[in-house]
């Protein structure tokens, strides 16, 4: 899957070539330059982003992969590879324990030629491209799978917020775009949530407030993990500061940096695809710095290509991967991915959450250049918003059983599998879980104790 810089957007859909192209830009101007982002395209699709000129090496193998990236008339099998190191070291950044970031210099082949040179001549899995982690991905295009649609003033969260006290001292880390300013005082569900600021430009001399792509999407996480675990405490990281992304040398350095902040629950809203459909050699050492604090979990959002194509870190075995239900909550949404690599499924259509004040103006045809208004409150889809309701019932859980993050997790996936929907898989659905909470007999048959909606035939 090489890298195409001339004619990246050949044969693509407009809608993909805008998200993609607004995403390079974000990072050269982010970057002033430094950074080039490129297109690794099959199959008239996106499989890929990545930072041009930058590869993520496994330790051990350092010295060899120097070695190999040289010209055949420099290279020396009796060479020191420390004495080697050396030489390199100003293009050597240590990512996290196990995985180094080697910068390619002007002598080096470009970026996947190194890469195809290293996978022949010391196996596939070494060293694998700093790709590009975005906001859940979906149609082959770095994306949530609908753009925020405009709802009533004063509208209700739609799941509703659980009138109990779930998630009391239970920590949730939102691995997101952060905060909006003023969101946890003028939504009360949102009360005591903290987090990095997710800041919007200044307004237009006209008073109109825009609201950029992306921005807001923590926000909205936070508001449906808190509607099912009220009590919570909540910290929403800014680490898709990037047109809501990041590239993968930085992002798993701010998630190692988390690890030492206590958290229960590690709840990730980003997604990518990679070479080769590899697992993510950072993530990997990650987790395996994760087992050390016990019962702490992750979970994760599947992406909403509508396929069976694996996204990480979702479909790392050890994180709990979310997929999404359509809006009658008893049918898989069409843009959620699937297949035996998703854990669970919970409702992400249609959902009604915490959002920001002001104008969107629409990017995807057939709304492009349609303005939206907004008053803090939106209604969005995606495996995104998926996520948190399984984050928040978990964290809801441990306050109610004192069980670790682990254990709830375990004993709630039992439960969706125990009321897994044919065609779709194990789901779970937005309920309180209180014993002292009022019975409903739910049309959806899941047992919950929770207020009913009616109308849908479902809790």
């Amino acid at each position: 899957m090489p890298e195409q810089p001339d004619n990246w957007k050949d044969g693509l859909r407009q809608r993909v070539v805008d998200e993609v192209q607004y995403i390079k830009d974000a990072f050269s101007e982010a970057t002033h330059g430094e950074i080039e982002i490129g297109v690794a395209r099959s199959d008239g699709r996106v499989d890929y982003l990545f930072a041009e000129r930058r590869i993520l090496v496994r330790e051990e193998y350092l010295g060899p992969v120097l070695e190999t990236l040289l010209p055949p008339e420099d290279r020396d099998p009796e060479r020191d590879y420390r004495r080697l190191e050396r030489d390199y070291a100003e293009q050597i950044e240590r990512v996290i324990s196990g995985v180094v970031l080697l910068k390619l210099t002007d002598e080096h082949p470009p970026t996947h030629q190194a890469l195809d040179r290293i996978d022949e001549q010391l196996g596939r899995g070494i060293a694998t491209p700093d790709h590009v982690l975005t906001v859940t991905t979906g149609e082959g295009t770095p994306c949530a799978a609908t753009e925020p649609e405009e709802v009533y003033d004063d509208v209700e969260p739609y799941p509703s917020a659980c009138p109990h006290h779930g998630g009391a001292g239970v920590v949730i880390f939102v691995d997101d775009t952060g905060l909006l300013a003023g969101a946890d005082a003028t939504h009360p569900w949102l009360a005591g949530v903290h987090g990095d600021p997710d800041p919007l430009p200044p307004a237009a001399a006209n008073g109109v407030q825009a609201i950029p792509e992306y921005t807001g999407h923590g926000t909205f996480v936070a508001g449906v993990a808190r509607c099912m675990a009220p009590a919570a405490e909540i910290y929403v990281a800014r680490v898709l500061s990037i047109a809501g992304s990041q590239l993968e040398s930085h992002w798993i350095r701010r998630l190692e940096h988390a690890l030492g902040l206590g958290v229960d629950i590690f709840h990730l809203s980003v997604v990518t695809h990679s070479r080769h459909d590899l697992p993510l050699i950072t993530f990997r050492e990650w987790l395996r710095h994760l087992r050390e604090y016990g019962g702490a979990v992750c979970v994760a959002a599947a992406g909403n290509d509508g396929s069976r194509w694996l996204a990480w870190p979702a479909a790392f075995s050890e994180v709990i991967s979310v997929g999404a239900l359509g809006s009658d909550w008893r049918g898989r949404a069409t843009f959620s991915n699937y297949g035996s690599w998703v854990d669970v499924y919970a409702p992400g259509r249609d959902l009604v959450n915490a959002y920001a004040t002001g104008t969107y103006t629409c990017n995807v045809s057939p709304y492009t250049g349609t303005p939206r208004t907004f008053y803090g409150m939106a209604k969005w889809s995606g495996t995104s918003f998926s996520t948190p309701i399984v984050s928040g019932l978990i964290a809801s859980r441990m306050s109610r059983t004192g069980e670790t993050a682990r254990h709830a997790a375990a004993a709630l996936l039992d439960r969706a599998r125990a009321q897994a929907v044919p065609g779709v898989g194990p789901v779970l659905l937005p309920c309180c879980d209180h014993d002292d909470a009022p019975r409903h007999e739910c049309g959806c048959g899941c047992g919950c104790q929770a207020r009913c909606h009616p109308g849908r035939g479902h809790c």
